[in-house]
């Protein structure tokens, strides 16, 4: 039996009628004039996927209405989160206070002003049993033509936020090697909220001992946050963004300023033809500057992408100090906070490509992998 069915809606005699169309439009009449032909046309074009713009478009006017109804609940639950994130703020204010009673003595530890007792510094690692062995290993070993040297004990804990500095990329970036020796009198990192009742905000405070580069025994950096949906775009709300930051005068000592440096330029008379030296002094790079950073635009004039991306950077590092270095200082000292940064992220790359391979399906097979190194 014969099969007068056609695909799509088109006619089998569709292709016959186009060789023997006269030109182009005079076939694109004779398939206009085709109800067939215009209704698999138009199921194909019904059949495309549309972006959800377009499908709000095709709504009812009665419809939109309740959409932008919703909208406006919407705008209202951002105003009620940023409340919230505002309360949160002074919890964390509140937990501040109980915070820096531990801080105070970590401090003393560090610089040496206090020495733990037996309680304080015990700890069980777990390499404890290999530390043993090692040391009765060691104990029996006799040398006796050199006496054994007597194990040094310096003051605190040397060098313990330069350390830290060292240690974590994001701040080694930043120090120069002329930086080093003015870190290595740091003392102390605090962060300190604003009160109550004030805008929100945040400062860390660098603490240093006397030395042969400032007179400051403290310099500050404030970041200044705020915490509501912005009129313009509401919807784009997250929570407590930072959106300033000031710095501190440094009251560097002569010739000590490591933030500029001097250079000689040559200049010649335009008349006389005579040439002089002069000395300048330019900006030099330094982990220093980071307590002259660049000002977000108040006036509304946008900056541009340089001054941008310096600007993000600047604030990510001082939320990274406050969430992260201060209040667990000795782990990124000891490196195992930066281990466990480093796990976390490879963690999220993994199954990343687990879900590729997934939704590959049939080509996981195929995928060629790169092995991590």
């Amino acid at each position: 039996m014969a099969d007068n069915s056609f695909s799509d809606g088109v006619p089998p005699d569709s292709g016959e009628a186009a060789k023997n169309a006269g030109g182009p439009e005079k076939l694109t009449d004779q398939v206009m004039q085709n109800p067939q032909v215009l209704a698999a046309l138009q199921e194909r074009l019904d059949s495309v996927s549309h972006t959800p713009s377009s499908y709000i478009e095709t709504l009812p006017r009665a419809v939109k209405r309740r959409i932008n109804a919703l909208k406006q609940l919407q705008v209202r639950c951002a105003h009620i989160e940023a409340k919230f994130y505002e309360e949160v703020h002074d919890l964390e204010r509140k937990y501040a206070a109980l915070y820096q009673p531990l801080f105070d003595k970590r401090r003393e530890f560090i610089t040496g002003d206090v020495e733990p007792t037996d309680a304080e510094s015990e700890w069980h690692s777990e390499n404890e049993e290999d530390d043993k062995l090692a040391g009765d290993m060691k104990n029996k070993v006799v040398i006796a033509e050199k006496p054994a040297a007597e194990e040094p004990n310096p003051r605190g804990i040397p060098e313990f936020w330069f350390t830290i500095f060292r240690n974590v990329d994001m701040l080694s970036e930043l120090v120069q090697e002329y930086d080093e020796p003015i870190l290595k009198h740091l003392q102390d990192i605090k962060v300190k909220f604003s009160d109550p009742g004030q805008p929100m905000s945040f400062v860390l405070e660098f603490h240093f001992e006397p030395n042969d580069y400032f007179t400051n025994q403290v310099l500050t950096k404030t970041y200044k946050m705020k915490s509501e949906p912005d009129k313009a775009d509401p919807f784009s709300f997250e929570g407590p963004e930072i959106v300033d930051c000031d710095g501190c005068t440094i009251d560097w000592k002569k010739g000590r300023n490591v933030t500029v440096k001097t250079i000689k330029k040559k200049q010649k008379h335009k008349g006389r033809g005579t040439v002089r030296t002069i000395t300048k002094q330019v900006p030099n790079e330094s982990f220093f500057n980071f307590f002259n950073p660049l000002k977000a635009s108040g006036d509304g004039e946008s900056l541009d992408e340089d001054s941008e991306f310096t600007l993000a950077s600047d604030f990510e590092i001082g939320h990274f100090f406050r969430e992260r270095i201060v209040p667990r200082a000795v782990l990124y000292f000891t490196g195992e906070a930066i281990e466990d940064d480093d796990n976390f992220e490879e963690g999220e790359e993994g199954e990343e490509e687990e879900l590729e391979g997934d939704e590959e399906g049939e080509d996981e097979d195929d995928a060629e992998v790169t092995p991590k190194v």
